[in-house]
């Protein structure tokens, strides 16, 4: 392998989004809801659990909040838990989305993106 083919770029769209959570209480508690939605994969490592997905993955508060017995659970806990993701990341008032596409968030976002050939 040439030094050059060993740094080539490749630009296809993964397709891939993804968090990393705390490996604390309430990141496994996150982790458990995920788990069994489709499309999503979770990784359990000693400090920290990533939730990676297809396309799109939905973070609903209300749901998390009844799973952890609170009355509420919204964006700073979230990002409490929360160390770093990939993919476009959409704050709502319910919900985070994490969206693989910048396309997908620009319904969110407004950003108009132009077409590139």
């Amino acid at each position: 392998m040439s030094s050059t083919e060993q740094f080539r770029v490749d630009r296809t769209i993964s397709d891939k989004v993804g968090v990393t959570l705390m490996n604390n209480q309430v990141g496994h508690v996150v982790a458990q809801i995920m788990e069994p939605k489709k499309g999503i994969t979770i990784t359990e490592l000693p400090s920290m659990i990533r939730v990676d997905g297809i396309e799109t993955i939905e973070f609903v508060y209300a749901e998390i909040a009844e799973a952890l017995g609170w009355e509420d659970f919204g964006n700073d806990d979230f990002e409490e838990i929360m160390s770093t993701h990939y993919g476009r990341m959409i704050v709502l008032d319910d919900k985070i989305l994490m969206l693989s596409s910048p396309e997908a968030a620009a319904q969110y976002t407004g950003f108009d993106l132009p077409v590139v050939d």
